[in-house]
Parts: structure tokens; C-alpha cells; sequence
């Protein structure tokens, strides 16, 4: 009964563990696209790792948080958002979050990729691109 009782409490706490970090995923897409979807670079350096690779119209950089947010302030500012979804969300084989979006701006259109990871105890952004179509 005990070797019983103790799998069952294991296997609750792997469920639950993982419904966790399953939302704590979805949570951050979440802040993201609402943060995109205003075009606040600020929220979204609430996200941003320490290092981040950003890439706009296929030129990719790798930017500090403080930098990539300068960076993301600029393009909020000369492409504001008209509107902006996500049409795809889910997790890469190593297990890492990622979100792809479509951006609206004065009649252009971007595929918006959020490659996320998780940094031990939070989950931030590694890598953000905006591609015209």
C-alpha cells in the first residue's frame, strides 16, 4: 500500500510540475503579444534576456536588454501596430517555448517569431524577429 500510495503522490507531483511550467510558458507569450499587439517596447524588455538576438527585415543583431529595447522602440515607432496575433505557439524538441506572430503596420505585414528559454528561474526572451512579407 505504501510503495502504492507514494507512486501516486509522485506522479501528482510530476503532473502538476509540468501543468506549471506549461503555463508559466503560456503566461510570458501572453505578456508578450499584449505587449506587441501596443507596441511598448518597454513592456516587452520586462522579458528580454540579458542578451538577446533581434532581427528586423532579415539583419540580425545580438543587443543587450537595454539595447534591444531602444532597438524595439524605434521599429514600434516607425511601424506602429495596426494589429497583431499569434498563429502558432508551441515548444521546440530541446524543449524551448516559441510563439509566431503576424504584425500589422500602415498596410504592412510581418511573420513575428518569440524564441523563448528558460533561465533557471524565469522564463525570458532570447530571440525576437520581425520580417516583412
Amino acid at each position: 500500500m505504501k510503495f502504492r500510495t507514494g507512486r501516486i503522490l509522485f506522479s501528482v507531483a510530476f503532473v502538476l510540475l509540468i501543468t506549471n511550467l506549461g503555463f508559466a510558458q503560456g503566461e510570458i507569450i501572453n505578456d508578450v503579444k499584449e505587449a506587441i499587439k501596443t507596441g511598448s517596447s518597454k513592456e516587452i524588455a520586462r522579458f528580454l534576456n540579458q542578451s538577446v538576438d533581434v532581427t528586423l527585415d532579415g539583419n540580425m543583431q545580438s543587443y543587450s536588454k537595454t539595447q534591444a529595447e531602444y532597438v524595439l522602440k524605434d521599429f514600434f515607432k516607425n511601424n506602429p501596430p495596426s494589429s497583431f496575433t499569434i498563429v502558432h505557439q508551441g515548444a521546440s524538441k530541446g524543449g524551448l517555448p516559441y510563439a509566431i506572430g503576424q504584425y500589422i503596420s500602415k498596410g504592412d505585414t510581418y511573420r513575428v517569431w518569440v524564441r523563448i528559454k528558460d533561465t533557471g528561474n524565469k522564463y525570458l526572451i532570447h530571440e525576437i524577429s520581425f520580417i516583412k512579407e
